[in-house]
């Protein structure tokens, strides 16, 4: 009697400690993944070799281990946008030759350029892609993926898959995209603040259409700003660049590709080369991965980046002239240094303290002596993080607490829902008026509104009813909203009620 007793009590215990296990696991730790990776975890692809446990210590200049644990996980992507017809926003039954006593349909094209309205050919292109978790998320660069209709992922054993956009931030020049594949190698998260100028870096991808390339080089400077990003809207305001600057040898092709170092850990992104020519003469630039990992984490959890805003503009003394200088009510004496230019007074860094002509020296303890490098410590933080700012005025430092606001000046969550790009109120079609109409199905706008690609670059009206975007018929607000949901340039077309001419409205969603 006794023994059972003490088997059912081992029984009860187990069966509980099971349930509290699997309720903590599920319940307690849903979401222990930053930018889609669990911490220490090692991946296949390092155990494979021998690499990345510590055990087996890398050779100061020995690469064909960082090389043989990262190859696998670096991919790459070829992009088609199909061809598409501009009309600005004609009805397709005014789109005929003028000419056609003339000439017949193929002459005018090629003379005229597919009519008055002209057309944008097919265009393919590619680049690299780096694996970063298990189950197939990858990043890239955004102009990798930009306006891409099709987009296909080649791994290293060659298997091709069919890739999906999670999201994509032009102004950081990165993307996240997905295919559907499982136990998949990736690459591990280094740090990109614990990098050297002067240290052994490789640079693997794809450049000009070859098979997977590793090259090697060192890093020759750190938070390089080169004038490249644009936001949304073609601003360079708003670009973020603080490249790590390398010797690898890049081309066309390698951009989305990872720089790992010696560890086998990727440490940056390749984005750019420095050329008179179009091809690698000497410098190659990277994003760091720890601006990466926060865009990535942001773009997985919210599906845009959460990014927080100090509220001011900024300039280096050293690129001044002295009446810029005293324009800007910075000493005249000045030759290096970053200096607030304008303060927004609705703006954090306002808020807390900060004027025009103010040197800003540290960002949370980090000491800022470049635009670079203010915008990379800025940019890991999102809207509502109070951040220490150290800054000096008249030869007196000061610190304070900057509680960073998104773009809109407040500190809310920022969301993307794709219609929102659009600028207006949109309602499925009601089958009853579909059938009346003639059509299949279709989304009514029903009202467009003062800000948006509705509004600023057609003319569009009320009670329009869209039936496709890009050739893709739309039966639903679901259907537009996927179709809506990338950059690049989108053509609406379709039709107002109680006329038989179909209109369409190309629109650029990067708002250019």
């Amino acid at each position: 009697m006794r023994f059972r007793q003490i088997l059912f009590t081992i029984i009860i215990s187990a069966i509980t400690t099971l349930a509290i296990a699997w309720g903590y696991s599920k319940y307690f730790i849903k979401d222990n993944t930053y930018g889609g990776q669990l911490a220490n975890v090692i991946p296949s692809n390092y155990k494979y070799v021998g690499f990345g446990d510590g055990s087996i210590p890398p050779g100061p200049v020995d690469f064909t281990q960082p090389a043989s644990a990262a190859t696998p996980s670096v991919v790459h992507i070829k992009t088609k946008t199909n061809a598409r017809a501009t009309n600005n926003g004609l009805p397709k039954t005014q789109r005929q030759n003028p000419f056609s006593d003339l000439l017949d349909e193929e002459m005018f094209n090629q003379l005229f350029g597919n009519g008055r309205n002209g057309a944008i050919p097919e265009q393919r292109a590619s680049g690299s892609g780096v694996i970063i978790s298990d189950n197939g998320f990858i990043v890239t660069n955004n102009h990798v993926v930009a306006n891409a209709d099709e987009i296909n992922v080649t791994l290293n054993n060659r298997r091709t898959y069919k890739a999906k956009v999670i999201g994509t931030d032009p102004s950081y020049d990165l993307a996240v995209i997905k295919i559907e594949a499982p136990g998949l190698p990736y690459l591990i998260y280094g740090n990109s603040d614990e990098v050297k100028i002067g240290q052994w870096v490789l640079a693997i991808g794809y450049p000009l259409n070859l098979e997977t390339t590793v090259t090697a080089g060192i890093v020759s400077a750190k938070s390089r700003s080169l004038g490249l990003n644009r936001d949304r809207n073609g601003s360079a305001s708003n670009g973020v660049e603080s490249f790590i600057q390398t010797d690898a040898a890049v081309n066309m092709g390698n951009s989305g590709g990872a720089l790992v170092n010696t560890d086998g850990k990727l440490i940056g992104i390749n984005s750019a080369i420095a050329s008179p020519t179009g091809y690698y003469s000497g410098y190659s630039y990277a994003i760091p991965v720890n601006i990466v990992k926060k865009v990535v984490d942001d773009i997985m959890k919210f599906g845009t980046v959460q990014r927080g805003y100090l509220g001011i503009q900024f300039g280096n003394a050293a690129d001044m002239s002295d009446e810029r200088k005293k324009q800007e009510g910075i000493p005249v004496s000045a030759y290096d240094g970053i200096y607030a230019t304008e303060v927004l007074a609705s703006g954090g860094a306002y808020q807390a303290g900060i004027r025009k002509g103010d040197r800003i020296e540290k960002v949370n303890g980090v000491s800022i002596l470049s635009g670079g490098e203010l915008q990379e410590q800025v940019s890991r933080y999102k809207p509502g993080d109070k951040v220490p700012v150290t800054y000096t005025r008249n030869e007196k430092e000061y610190t304070i607490v900057v509680t960073l606001k998104n773009n809109a000046g407040n500190y809310d969550v920022v969301t993307n829902d794709a219609l929102d790009k659009l600028g207006g109120e949109f309602a499925t079609l009601d089958p009853k008026k579909a059938k009346e109409y003639g059509v299949s199905g279709g989304v009514i706008v029903k009202r467009i509104t003062s800000s948006g690609a509705l509004a600023d670059q057609t003319r569009m009206k009320d009670s329009f009813i869209i039936v496709k975007v890009n050739d893709k018929t739309i039966s639903n607000v679901n259907d537009l909203r996927a179709a809506i949901g990338r950059t690049g340039t989108v053509n609406i077309s379709g039709f107002y009620p109680g006329y038989d001419a179909l209109y369409e409205y190309p629109i650029s969603l990067d708002g250019d």
